[in-house]
């Protein structure tokens, strides 16, 4: 049986040519970390709630008030939409969830979806600069990575919603551009830097936005001197 994704609008803008965020966490969580930083920044208005029998039975609370785990932001004249969800899907969502977002950008006459994924590495990288690479997957997308000299990924795989996203919006003629961050391979240090990279790109390719990320680079330097002195983070945010 067919997976089926509601979305129940609570809000109608005019997004035609905006860009969408994906906001899907993949294993590296740099997605989830880049829409809710996205989100709250921004100010986003949430206008939609997704919902499927195929989710996973959570309520997140919060400021005493019930929310759906996955929810649509937008901006009407910025031009920004911003999937946000609080879990990472299971392998039976991946598509479904892809294939919601593509046809919501279709919908919506949305003009570009842009995602976000971690590469391990096993370099430090806590005391340099994150390398970020990008596929796009239409030579408009393309040109895109060329204008910010970014480097593109030459060869690699790419799985979870990203990759749907990347290569079914070939056929729907969707631009799709991925951007790849350099993390730190120890699953137990929570790589805050990465995000922050992949956030400036995301503000040099939305000319009708302004995103301050110099708050989300003093988090990762509390959370690396959290580590230096105790050998562990002892918490995410805040």
């Amino acid at each position: 049986m067919a997976i089926k994704i509601e979305v129940y609008k609570s809000k109608d803008l005019d997004l035609q040519g905006a860009t969408i965020v994906d906001g899907f966490s993949s294993a590296g969580v740099i997605g989830s970390i880049v829409a809710n930083y996205l989100v709250n920044t921004l100010n986003l208005d949430q206008i939609s709630t997704l919902d499927s029998n195929d989710f996973p039975a959570v309520s997140l609370v919060s400021e005493s008030q019930p929310k759906y785990p996955a929810r649509i932001f937008a901006d009407e004249k910025k031009k920004i939409v911003v999937f946000l969800s609080e879990f990472t899907p299971g392998n039976h969502l991946i598509r479904p969830i892809a294939n919601t977002i593509l046809s919501w950008a279709e919908e919506n006459k949305c003009t570009r979806i842009i995602t976000a994924e971690g590469v391990l590495t096993k370099e430090d990288v806590s005391d340099k600069e994150h390398r970020v690479y990008g596929v796009g997957n239409l030579e408009r997308a393309r040109e895109d990575l060329k204008r910010l000299e970014l480097v593109q990924l030459r060869t690699g795989i790419i799985t979870g919603v990203s990759a749907v996203l990347l290569n079914e919006g070939m056929r729907m003629n969707v631009d799709v551009i991925c951007l790849l961050a350099e993390v730190n391979s120890n699953p137990g240090v929570l790589d805050v830097r990465a995000p922050a990279k992949v956030i400036e790109i995301i503000d040099k390719l939305l000319p009708t936005v302004k995103i301050d990320v110099e708050p989300l680079y003093k988090e990762a330097q509390k959370i690396e001197n959290l580590i230096k002195e105790e050998g562990e983070p002892s918490q995410m945010f805040g």
